[in-house]
């Protein structure tokens, strides 16, 4: 990275293997923005995946809590959020963990119907946070 070019800029990792074989970062943080990639259920330790949508959701949750703490952020500072499913019919039961997680935020928020790189991922989350001053 030219850090003479982008002096405010810093990438974030959480080591998981897509990071790598695509290459990405987990997010990018520019000044008060934090970029959080789409995020999925694994657990990036052990890249193992449940196969219920909710533990899904709620292990995407602390993936991205992860790497907003790391960014200086929380949830509380999340202004925009994208919901990516495969099936439509799953993002119900997935309503109460986001609720309970984006509670004070109440980012605008999209939900889109999409093909997954794996078909094990049911859901896939990616953040926008703003930082306070």
């Amino acid at each position: 990275m030219d850090t003479d070019r982008h002096p405010h800029r810093h990438r974030i990792s959480q080591g998981s293997t897509f990071e790598q074989q695509v290459g990405y970062s987990r997010a990018v943080v520019d000044g008060r923005f934090v970029f959080v990639a789409g995020t999925t259920g694994f657990d990036y330790s052990t890249m193992t995946i449940s196969d219920d949508v909710v533990e899904q959701v709620e292990q995407a949750l602390r993936n991205i809590d992860d790497t907003l703490t790391r960014a200086g952020s929380c949830a509380d500072d999340v202004v925009s959020v994208r919901y990516l499913v495969p099936v439509a019919d799953d993002f119900e039961s997935c309503w109460p963990s986001l609720r309970r997680y984006f509670a004070q935020a109440l980012p605008a928020a999209t939900m889109m119907v999409v093909g997954l790189a794996d078909p094990r991922m049911k859901i896939e989350i990616e953040v926008t946070a703003l930082k306070p001053v």
